[in-house]
């Protein structure tokens, strides 16, 4: 194993819990504000998971007021305090870039 395998494999997280595209799940993002650090929930449908390894990421999308609101996340950063999954969706779909044009709240189904 060369050293970037060893540097790589140290700073993958193990505690994130496993979803897919479709799911519900909710961000614990921690924010500075000045000398102060708290923790942000953002809460919404995974739209995408891009990548491999330390440079995995994940969209996650919701609505405020009538406006979509994405945001993208890096699985293995240290500002992610927790990840939590609130609804498992069932998809048929990778990416569910369909989302964007729907004016509404997306209806997914309940999945295992």
């Amino acid at each position: 194993m060369n050293l970037v395998e060893k540097i790589t494999k140290s700073q993958i997280r193990t505690d994130i819990p496993e979803f897919r595209v479709g799911d519900t799940v909710s961000v614990g993002y921690k924010i500075k504000e000045g000398k102060r650090e708290r923790v942000q929930a953002y809460e919404g449908i995974v739209v995408a998971i891009k990548g491999s390894g330390v440079s995995k990421t994940f969209v996650v999308r919701h609505q405020s007021g009538s406006v979509g609101v994405e945001r993208t996340f890096p699985v293995n950063s240290p500002l992610i305090d927790s990840v939590k999954v609130v609804r498992k969706g069932h998809v048929r779909r990778a990416k569910l870039n369909y989302l964007r044009n729907l004016d509404s709240e997306a209806k997914i189904k309940e999945g295992n």
